[in-house]
């Protein structure tokens, strides 16, 4: 094409296939970046709550021990349980939902066991302060076992229930199969013609 035919195309048509590529390119929409919006997000395994948990209950234990405050203990052990349950990814709902109250146990065992260093009779002191700690803090772990099962339900829960349900009757159905007989006896029916007489009898 000459030069002359360039400069007389029409103003809507494109004569060069390079210049509709460069507005192609100048037009471009901007690219989205879906790392950015997942990076925001936190999704703990159902192991990484109880640790959230555990850790809640132990930190906010010696802080109650030191500050003279029990009502600290109890207050950490629910805002710990909350955090696990809204950070927790939901597939592991149900495993975060069954832990509080042997996640709070053993928090105020190690936290009993901390103070009691060195402080006489180490067993003693580790059984006397865990029955004194779950008398008083007990209200505050019936609520945070509460919000616990509260805020999974509301993040789906169910599901994982209805999952697990199916999962246990797919594995009675397949042992109930592996227990029957494998090998079946087709017995024909034997007709009236074909039915032998006992033995010393003639027809």
């Amino acid at each position: 094409m000459s030069s002359s035919s360039v400069r007389d195309a029409p103003g809507g048509a494109s004569p060069v296939s390079g210049g509709s590529v460069r507005g192609r390119r100048g037009t471009s929409a901007p690219r989205s970046r879906p790392a950015a919006s997942a990076a925001g997000t936190v999704a703990l395994t159902g192991r990484g709550g109880i640790v959230v948990m555990f850790g809640a209950g132990v930190v906010f234990g010696l802080l109650a021990r030191w500050l003279g405050m029990p009502v600290l203990a109890g207050a950490g052990f629910a805002a710990g349980c909350a955090l696990a349950a809204f950070a927790t990814r939901p597939a592991d709902l149900l495993t975060l939902v069954v832990s509080p109250p042997l996640v709070f146990l053993g928090s105020t065992v190690a936290v009993e066991f901390a103070t009691a260093l060195g402080g006489g009779p180490l067993l003693r002191g580790v059984a006397v302060g865990v029955l004194a700690t779950l008398a008083s803090t007990a209200p505050w772990l019936f609520f945070g076992t509460l919000l616990v099962v509260v805020i999974c339900l509301a993040r789906g829960l169910m599901t994982n229930v209805r999952e697990l349900r199916d999962k246990l009757a797919g594995m009675r159905l397949f042992e109930k199969e592996e227990n029957e007989n494998p090998v079946r006896w087709d017995e024909s029916p034997v007709t009236t013609g074909e039915r032998r007489l006992p033995h010393g009898e003639v027809d």
